[in-house]
């Protein structure tokens, strides 16, 4: 279920891109578990590959200087519906780094 809450884009480039690293660890972290524990979490093996190539697909293009920020969802948005929630534990960090996607750095006036 996505609550109405709003939610918390990145304020800057360096926020956006410590957001993304993190995802890229939590996913790593995942995928381990997953290998730890085959028989319970082996369904989710194609949620995680979804988040893996996304992330570095968009780090990498950040990296090279060809990211384009407000493409639509990022593939791991459909892909996540179809899994239960507890599956990935770092499901909102999932969801600020689409947001910060789809409406860019949520710049603040000083």
């Amino acid at each position: 279920m996505l609550s109405n809450n709003k939610i918390v884009r990145a304020h800057s480039t360096d926020e956006y891109i410590d957001m993304i690293r993190q995802a890229i660890d939590e996913t790593f972290d995942l995928r381990q578990a997953i290998e730890f524990d085959e028989e319970f979490l082996s369904e989710a093996r194609p949620l995680v590959d979804v988040i893996e190539h996304t992330l570095k697909e968009l780090y990498e293009s950040m990296k090279a200087g060809t990211y384009e920020f407000a493409t639509g969802d990022l593939p791991y948005v459909a892909e996540m519906k179809k899994y239960h929630e507890a599956m990935v534990p770092f499901r909102y960090l999932l969801k600020r780094i689409n947001e910060t996607h789809n409406k860019g750095l949520e710049l603040t006036e000083s």
